[in-house]
Parts: C-alpha cells; structure tokens; sequence
C-alpha cells in the first residue's frame, strides 16, 4: 500500500478516510465468502475455474441461483464447461458436495456443525483483525503524512493535533464499524436452523 500524501491536511484526511471505508467494504467482501449454512451465491465468489487456460470466476461462466435456502444452482452457458467447473467446487476449500446432472449443478448447502461454526467464527476473528490493522496502518500512515507537512513547515502545530484527532476519531469509527460487522456475521454463523 502506497504511503499517504497531500498538500493540506484535508488531503491527507479525505484519503484516509477513503482508505478506510476501503477497508470495510473489503472485510464484507470477505465475509460473503463464509458459508453460514444458508445458500448464496457469494459463496462461490472466490471460486476461479480453468476455462481453456484461464482462472475465470464461476460467475462468468454460467448462472447462479438460491432456488431454496439450502441448495445453490450452477446453470453453465457452455455445458462442455461443467465437469470443470464441478471439479473447482469439489476441489475447493468451501466443502460442498456438487451434483452434475450434465446440464446444471446443484449444489446442496449443509447443516453447519457446531465444530465448524466455531472454525468459522475463528477465521472471521482472524479476518476483522486483519483489516483492523489495515485501519491502523492508514493512520500511521496519515499521521506521518501530517508530520512531514508540520515538518516542512506546511501547517503549523494546532493543525496537526486537530487532524491527527479527526484521523483518530477517523480510525475508533471505522474499527466500531468493523467490530459490528463481525458481530453480526457471527450470530448468523452461529444460528442454528
């Protein structure tokens, strides 16, 4: 990640203030990835399949679908594709069992065990603290961008405390955000039914 810079401290708090609703919006990228034991089609986001040489996401091969809240559909444009795109489901970390009836893939989506929902509840904890410290690198980073304006005599003294506050404050915001974010995916994780 590049290092923060501006010329005023409105540049340097807009971009870290951009960075870290980047942040958020990554985590729920992230966490649309965990499977809670409903079907969605985010399941399979991360999901790459050789297509004639080329890791393509399973979505631009063919049709999704959630026709039951327990059962995902796979529709291929090119049926040739389809023992492929099985073979990336079956070979995928998300431990779904596709069936192949050579025209779509119906992938059923089962009951989460209580071990595995607290194996997924981990992996979101490692997955919040990461982008945690993501947040916290942006404000290291605004602040030494700060500290090289005051530094080069480019805002006085005040305006460097007053925005290292606004990054602070900045910062406490998006990591609530975060926190709250894991919170709610967790309590669908550990939903049962």
């Amino acid at each position: 990640m590049a290092h923060i810079q501006g010329e005023s401290t409105d540049d340097i708090e807009l971009e870290a203030d951009e960075r870290m609703e980047g942040t958020i919006q990554d985590l729920q990228r992230e966490m649309a990835t965990i499977r809670t034991g409903r079907a969605s089609i985010q399941l399979l986001d991360s999901l790459r399949v050789d297509y004639y040489g080329a890791p393509t996401p399973v979505n631009q091969m063919a049709n999704l679908s959630t026709p039951e809240a327990s059962l995902l559909v796979i529709q291929p444009w090119d049926v040739s594709q389809i023992g492929v795109i099985e073979k990336a489901i079956q070979s995928s970390h998300l431990g779904l069992n596709p069936q192949n009836d050579g025209k779509i893939i119906r992938i059923p989506i089962p009951a989460l065990t209580e071990e595995r929902r607290r194996d997924l509840a981990r992996q979101l904890h490692q997955m919040t603290e990461n982008h945690r410290v993501a947040v916290r690198n942006v404000r290291r980073d605004a602040n030494e961008a700060l500290k090289t304006l005051e530094k080069d005599k480019k805002i006085s003294e005040d305006d460097h405390r007053r925005s290292h506050d606004n990054i602070q404050e900045s910062t406490n915001e998006t990591v609530q955000k975060l926190d709250a974010l894991s919170k709610a995916k967790e309590k669908e994780i550990m939903e049962i039914g």
